[in-house]
């Protein structure tokens, strides 16, 4: 009998069950209100910004807000 093929790594989309903290809860709302996504779309987004500062910093790279006038400011995500 030939060998079964591996599952796939990464499922096409898969779906959780959390318990947010109340400002979660707010942040998501007024992106949401913001933007005019949905609230999936605004959790996938944000996993995938997350995901992508993580990789950064874990490379050595600092993530850098500029302000307006023209400053700098390090993100600290704890």
């Amino acid at each position: 009998m030939a060998p079964q093929p591996a599952e796939p790594r990464h499922p096409s989309s898969e779906r959780y069950s959390v318990t947010l903290v109340p400002p979660a809860v707010k942040a998501i709302t007024e992106v949401m209100d913001g933007t005019g996504l949905s609230k999936a779309d605004v959790i996938n987004r944000a996993v995938q910004v997350y995901a992508y500062l993580e990789a950064r910093k874990a490379d050595g790279m600092d993530v850098l807000l500029r302000n307006a006038d023209g400053t700098a400011e390090r993100l600290h995500i704890v």
